[in-house]
């Protein structure tokens, strides 16, 4: 595809796809692809979900089809850090920082942006959403699809949204799982703050459910004592981190999850239980780096930065991020600051001529490293090697900096205002849109949102629910109007409701990961 569609025959990039055939060919309607969030996150591996129960009569009938997004795995991979650096351990994560250390979180944002811009240069603007739906659009043809049925989760949503308002006619069908709010005013610095908050009411959930089960957790019987519970765990891994590698960031890490998915309910509980109680095993095996998936890690991070750096503009003084986070944090302490850190090199993103100059120079360095390494080899530095190395280094700048010339007019117009998500009454055939009323990730408000601007779009909403991804989980009725959608082209009233799935059993000694649907 190309990298900047405003430049059709200049530089490509290559996507990686993988493809399962529908299991019934007499009953195929066509490809079904599928992009499970992010901004980072691959699909490669959704056509092993056509052997999974809940999966299985829809494989009848369509291709599933996944693949890796512009920068994400092996499709022009994005990487802006050391791995190792990246996925350094045990780190803090204070719910009320001090100055000293927003000092050291700002020096590290800072950093960051730059390593972004040094390993991807004049390439950096053209990793951004609006790209992804073109990619989408590019993936639609290449399958030999006259239209597109798409399953956007999370993430997906969004670029789903914006492929929808600039290809509306090449829509067939398109469900929307766990939705961003596209409003422009939203896009992402206001997104980022309404998830903060709505997480604090997520972890309250997670809480309120453990305190009901005091008699197998030992945690408390209110929310207020077990979120004290956990404090006391937190400030107890700040001093004394768990085999060396577990700190408070760790600990936070895997509790995060308990707000994206109730499945992670009982194995956290039992998890915090037993390390209060002096059996630290189970905390150790869910809270652990995996220095194996490192780099993978990196990766994902880099292309979520990129993308949501180059979608808008985010404010560039820090007074504004820390007024605004910290009032968010009187109301919302469990994930806000560790939100701010993870987005906060949008605050040093470089603009499109620093990212290209940052590119050039990496090259230079990297060329003249290569030589000095190779004068030093042969043990010499005559005028003969300087000149060849002199001869590598301009030859490397002129295919850079052409680049970068070439870009000077594009697709990658940073800063900017988002594209304004909308389509006309009657342009787009029905799509459906699912919601869990108590979404953390996604806040319930960004669904309908998108249905305002998609006339015409249904919204199937699972009251009382919190789990991140409703689609084939764990709740029939959703799975049921899915299930009509996709093979019958079925939509329900403009809003209808699911009652939320059971919560999860109560279980001292549970280990388990969620399950794939």
């Amino acid at each position: 595809v190309p990298l900047d569609y405003d430049r059709p025959d200049g530089k490509k990039i290559s996507l990686t796809v993988s493809r399962s055939r529908a299991t019934s060919p007499e009953e195929r309607q066509g490809a079904l692809v599928f992009n499970p969030g992010g901004p980072g996150a691959s699909s490669m591996e959704f056509p092993l979900y056509g052997a999974l129960a809940k999966w299985r009569k829809t494989a009848r009938s369509y291709d599933f089809v996944g693949y890796a997004p512009r920068g994400v795995g092996r499709s022009a991979p994005l990487s802006c850090q050391d791995p190792k650096k990246f996925a350094k351990s045990p780190t803090d994560s204070p719910r009320y920082p001090g100055e000293e250390y927003k000092r050291e979180k700002l020096a590290e944002a800072e950093e960051y942006a730059r390593g972004c811009a040094r390993n991807a240069g004049a390439d950096l603007p053209f990793y951004n959403s609006v790209n992804n739906a073109r990619d989408l659009d590019m993936l639609r043809a290449a399958l030999g699809e006259e239209k597109l049925t798409f399953m956007g989760a999370s993430y997906g949503t969004y670029f789903g949204a914006l492929y929808a308002t600039l290809f509306p006619g090449h829509v067939r069908r398109m469900i929307f799982d766990s939705v961003v709010n596209p409003d422009p005013d939203h896009v992402w610095y206001r997104n980022n703050l309404d998830q903060s908050i709505a997480f604090e009411r997520r972890w309250d959930d997670w809480a309120r459910w453990v305190a009901a089960h005091h008699s197998v957790y030992r945690l408390g019987t209110t929310v207020a004592q077990v979120r004290r519970a956990y404090d006391t765990v937190a400030e107890k891994l700040r001093r004394a981190p768990l085999n060396g590698k577990i700190g408070p960031g760790q600990l936070q890490g895997a509790f995060l999850k308990t707000g994206y998915n109730d499945a992670y309910w009982p194995s956290r509980a039992a998890a915090l239980s037993a390390y209060l109680h002096g059996d630290p095993q189970p905390l150790i095996t869910q809270a652990s780096p995996h220095p194996e998936n490192a780099k993978a890690a990196e990766n994902g991070n880099a292309v979520y930065t990129a993308v949501e750096c180059n979608d808008a503009a985010w404010p560039r003084d820090w007074r504004t991020w820390d007024r605004d986070n910290t009032e968010a944090a009187r109301l919302a302490p469990f994930e806000t600051w560790d939100n701010v850190w993870m987005n906060l090199p949008c605050a040093f993103w470089p603009d499109r001529s620093e990212s290209a100059a940052a590119g050039i120079g990496a090259v230079a360095g990297e060329a003249a490293d290569r030589a000095a390494a190779r004068d030093g080899r042969d043990g010499r530095a005559g005028r003969a090697g300087r000149d060849e190395a002199a001869d590598a280094t301009g030859e490397q700048l002129a295919a850079a900096a052409g680049h970068a010339t070439a870009t000077g007019i594009d697709s990658a117009l940073n800063p900017r205002r988002p594209l304004d998500v909308r389509t006309a009454p009657g342009a787009l055939p029905p799509v459906l849109l699912l919601a869990a009323e108590r979404d953390a990730a996604t806040p319930y408000p960004g669904a309908l949102e998108l249905q305002r601007r998609l006339p015409g779009a249904s919204l199937v909403t699972e009251n009382g629910a919190g789990t991140h991804g409703v689609a084939f989980g764990d709740n029939d009725c959703v799975n049921r109007y899915v299930e009509a959608y996709l093979l019958d082209g079925k939509v329900p009233g403009e809003r209808v409701y699911c009652a939320a799935r059971p919560e999860p059993v109560a279980d001292a000694h549970a280990q388990h990961k969620p399950k794939k649907k």
